[in-house]
């Protein structure tokens, strides 16, 4: 076990669009004043190395994989950061893509978006929740930040793969790979959690392997945003406000009790509010609402202004820790880092990059493949 699993207390396996590029015509007081300090590496250098990737990722490794039990936990009672969440700007916002009819229902319907990141650290193989979202070249992924970069060996994850829509095994739009993964600096020198959120260009997608490995062939499926759209973003939103937030929780409450498989998507509703200080993971300003996932949700969006009818929203948050903040042995409460201006430059440095192509892969025939386009 790493020191950071050691420390943590308990262990929880998560603009205005202008020619084409995002935030081109936008220019607000909070990005003036922030300093943007976006980090990017390289997940796959070349289209080959991205196909043995998914070739690599069997449905028996995929099944294997473990909920990331490095997200983090926080035991205590509620009370007042000292420094609470603020905007650090005017509030603004990059409209979704892709948004679908899914008429009048009475439960919540599910994004297409939302799904599971599969990963290696140290060999071991794990996944987090994580989501579609805007970008220029519709090819981009949102997630926390430790469920693509290890900050106790300073390296990014390997194997990245991204399962949109993911339910009991399956990956109905296909496999994409990680291609390069951006995040806020602070996150990686001083493990600051504040920052815990990292977007990640992807190539397009592939269709899983299903068969023998000898016998893999790639298809390429298209693009990731073309295929099940993407979520909006939204930056300095009052801290004081609506979300749903999905995910794929799978772990036990702090009593033993275990409600959530993992292998189907999950969601929670709630009004945020600022959370108190967590020292252990450097968290000042972070703001939580009353949810009950488990180990699994890491990662996944919150989604303000969700629409029922069309699946899309605007992403304001990631699921970053869960708490237990009355004592009682049950997680009550996640957890997200404030998106501010500066989450938003990391953003559009992410949302502005290509992702190369498969030259050479299958094309997936004309309504075999992923049919919803945005």
């Amino acid at each position: 076990m790493n020191s950071r699993a050691k420390r943590a207390i308990v262990p929880l396996a998560g603009a205005v669009i202008a020619s084409g590029v995002v935030g081109a015509s936008l220019t607000t007081t909070a990005e003036a004043q922030a300093k943007p300090r976006t980090k990017t590496v390289t997940l796959a250098k070349s289209a080959a190395e991205a196909t043995a990737i998914v070739k690599a990722w069997t449905p028996a490794k995929l099944k294997a994989a473990k909920s990331y039990t490095e997200e983090l936990g926080v035991k205590g009672k509620l009370a007042r950061s000292v420094r609470p969440a603020k905007a650090d700007g005017p509030a603004g916002s990059v409209p979704p893509i892709g948004a679908s009819s899914s008429g009048s229902a009475k439960n919540v319907n599910l994004p297409r978006t939302v799904g599971k990141v599969f990963f290696e650290i140290g060999g071991e193989q794990y996944w987090c929740s994580a989501t579609s979202i805007q970008s220029k070249y519709r090819n981009l992924v949102a997630t926390a930040g430790h469920c693509a970069y290890d900050t106790d060996t300073n390296t990014a994850t390997k194997q990245f793969v991204f399962i949109p829509s993911y339910h009991q095994g399956k990956a109905p739009y296909g496999v994409y790979v990680g291609y390069k993964l951006n995040f806020h600096s602070d996150f990686d020198v001083f493990e600051d959690y504040d920052r815990d959120y990292a977007f990640i260009n992807v190539y397009n997608g592939i269709k899983p392997n299903t068969g023998p490995t000898k016998d893999f062939r790639p298809v390429d499926v298209g693009r990731l945003g073309d295929n099940v759209g993407g979520q909006g973003f939204t930056w300095n939103r009052n801290p004081k406000s609506t979300y749903f937030t999905f995910g794929y929780p799978a772990g036990a409450h702090l009593d033993g009790d275990k409600p959530y498989s993992g292998n189907t998507m999950k969601w929670c509703y709630g009004t945020s509010s600022t959370m108190p200080a967590a020292p252990e993971f450097n968290v000042q300003e972070h703001l939580g609402f009353k949810c009950a996932f488990t180990p699994g949700a890491s990662g996944g969006p919150w989604l303000y202004g969700y629409r029922n009818s069309t699946r899309v929203g605007y992403v304001g948050g990631v699921n970053s820790l869960v708490w237990d903040t009355d004592g009682n042995g049950r997680y009550d409460r996640v957890s997200s880092p404030y998106f501010d201006g500066e989450t938003y430059s990391v953003y559009k440095a992410a949302a502005n990059l290509w992702s190369p192509v498969y030259p050479g892969a299958k094309k997936a025939p004309v309504g075999s493949g992923p049919a919803h386009k945005g």
